[in-house]
């Protein structure tokens, strides 16, 4: 590991975070309303449509990025309406991959649940991910992880052992009728209930908390999306497969697209793959 890449992986992240998380709570004060919100701007990087939000919460988190590389810090950072944005000569390897509202719909409607999702990884892949953070704005929790040393919710270590008995409660996210409907129908008999967030971050989070025995998503998601909750998931002892990328090895880049399925056992996991795999086949 280069010197540059150790060094950026010691940054305080967790203060870095927390000042954005207060960034975005003033800026949401600035836009109370869903008129205030549903103003669009452009087309982001990710493909989605950029409300005023969106850009004002990434500016709000660029600020501290370009504040952590005017300190002497390199990284790259990808984001969803920015693209991918190099800090430095890009010899570091240290991706610091933001979605600053997950749940920009809710965000917009006035639904309590979204989140902004940050994640610090030492490669190009979800497995690299070294550190992870998602705040979510509805119930006002903390969740952080770090890799090889356990996950914590508003700083009490997650219990890893809990959960896993049954699937009682399954989270759905990429939720339109059309794709929830085939693979629903597959989970007959063997899921009490489904719940739908509107939030892949906060989603897995609560599988990690043992909220959720599960979760999937129906459609394909994002990088920005689900690397920080995935370590947060896998940390707190729950097990994570981002089909056809040998569960864990799915890349960092925007342009990456995979459907994403975790439980808190490997059984149940096999059945919410089974199920997403025949209601919805993967094409070639």
């Amino acid at each position: 590991m280069s010197e540059k890449t150790e060094k950026a992986l010691t940054a305080d992240w967790i203060a870095i975070c927390r000042r954005a998380t207060e960034g975005l709570g003033g800026m949401f004060d600035k836009h109370p309303a869903t008129a205030d919100r549903e103003i669009g701007t452009s087309r982001g990087a990710g493909g989605d449509r950029t409300l005023v939000i969106d850009s004002a919460a990434e500016d709000v988190v660029f600020a501290e990025l370009e504040a952590l590389h005017a300190q002497g810090y390199d990284f790259t950072a990808i984001s969803e309406e920015r693209g991918t944005v190099t800090y430095g000569d890009g010899s570091c390897r240290v991706r610091v991959v933001i979605d600053p509202i997950d749940g920009s719909l809710n965000a917009k409607r006035l639904i309590p649940t979204h989140a902004l999702s940050i994640a610090v990884a030492s490669g190009d892949t979800m497995e690299d991910v070294e550190f992870a953070y998602v705040h979510d704005f509805g119930a006002g929790e903390e969740f952080v992880a770090r890799r090889d040393a356990g996950a914590t919710l508003n700083g009490e270590v997650l219990d890893t052992e809990i959960g896993g008995d049954s699937l009682e409660l399954v989270g759905f996210e990429s939720a339109r009728p059309e794709w929830i409907a085939p693979v629903a129908a597959e989970l007959a008999g063997e899921v009490f209930r489904v719940r739908v967030l509107g939030t892949i971050a906060v989603t897995l989070c609560y599988v990690a908390a043992g909220r959720f025995d599960g979760m999937v998503t129906t459609d394909v998601c994002r990088s920005v999306d689900a690397a920080a909750a995935q370590l947060i998931a896998r940390e707190a002892g729950a097990f994570v497969d981002f089909l056809r990328y040998g569960g864990i090895e799915a890349p960092l880049d925007l342009d990456a697209r995979y459907r994403m399925v975790a439980a808190r056992s490997p059984e149940h996991l096999e059945t919410l793959v089974r199920a997403l795999t025949a209601g919805r086949p993967l094409e070639d």
